[in-house]
């Protein structure tokens, strides 16, 4: 029996997702295991710049797994013929591999898993299964997109989040994500052993009111403005993507330039720290180097000025 009256709850936002036609999962690690899962697949190959959360998960769940390298075009430098029980997980770093590079890999391995959770605003390409990820574009609690045509034969409950917004409600009333930034790691380590579920309802509810036109002009303006004063001083050849996630900005002394900017509150994350220790010399160098500087629809050219002289600085 459901109630009725009582006190209000959350209201329900109007119903408008950019992915409405997708699986809404509760991460994308778990969008993957969905794929592994449907599709019987056996052994994955991982690049070596990949987040630790990946490997795990597949060690947790049987899953083979062996390590790749990429180019310094963030493609994959892969020569193997996969068998039927086989994939190639490839990572849309940055958003820097275009649909058409896609559907080129579609071709020469036909059995590939695309991680888009960079590229939210990227397109699937038909017929290729393709996770997206809510978290790293938007303030909600969990939630992943699936574009697949090959359901599991299995009935999933719905992922709660009453227990994933402090951080988030906190940041949001004053402004300071460092004072939350404790319970934001807490949630995150939450999900390494997070079951495999739908997306929670209110991560639903919130994903279904956001100006998804608004936030990806806004992404695209700032890259923009970032990469004419940047690109020259950037050794990364890169192209604008549609809604960036980030401006990639490569420099030497990446690490210590990030403490820098940390002093002048403006945080740039190490992805990922597991990759510190890999064998690959593009991974480790990428994770040290790369830094990805936030350029999202929280913000306008006035923070992207402050990005700028304070990086010059930091440079200098």
């Amino acid at each position: 029996m459901y109630e009725i009256g009582g006190y209000f709850g959350l209201e329900q936002l109007i119903s408008n997702e950019y992915y409405k036609d997708l699986i809404p999962l509760n991460s994308a690690r778990n969008a993957l295991l969905y794929i592994l899962r449907a599709r019987k697949i056996k052994k994955i190959y991982l690049p070596y710049y990949v987040c630790s959360s990946i490997p795990k998960l597949c060690d947790r769940e049987g899953y083979q797994y062996e390590y790749y390298r990429i180019k310094e075009d963030f493609t994959p430098d892969f020569e193997y013929a996969l068998s039927d029980d086989e994939y190639i997980y490839i990572i849309n770093f940055y958003g820097q591999i275009s649909n058409d590079k896609i559907l080129s890999f579609k071709r020469r391995y036909d059995r590939i898993i695309v991680d888009n959770a960079q590229a939210f605003f990227q397109e699937p390409v038909k017929g290729v299964d393709t996770i997206y990820s809510s978290r790293k574009y938007f303030g909600v609690p969990d939630g992943a997109y699936l574009a697949t045509d090959c359901l599991l034969d299995e009935e999933l409950e719905s992922d709660t989040a009453m227990d994933k917004m402090k951080h988030l409600l906190g940041r949001f009333e004053t402004g300071k994500a460092s004072d939350y930034y404790g319970e934001f790691l807490e949630v995150n380590k939450s999900f390494l052993n997070r079951p495999l579920r739908k997306m929670s309802r209110i991560t639903q509810n919130i994903l279904g009111a956001i100006d998804y036109k608004k936030a990806k002009e806004t992404r695209e303006q700032n890259y923009l403005y970032l990469h004419e004063r940047l690109a020259s001083k950037n050794i990364l050849k890169l192209k604008s993507p549609v809604g960036a996630f980030v401006y990639p900005f490569y420099c030497e002394n990446g690490m210590k330039i990030k403490e820098k900017l940390a002093q002048q509150k403006i945080y740039v994350p190490t992805l990922w720290p597991n990759v510190l220790e890999s064998e690959d010399f593009i991974a480790k160098d990428y994770t040290e180097n790369i830094l990805p500087l936030p350029c999202d629809q929280r913000y306008g050219i006035k923070e992207m000025k402050k990005i700028i002289k304070e990086l010059q600085k930091c440079i200098n």
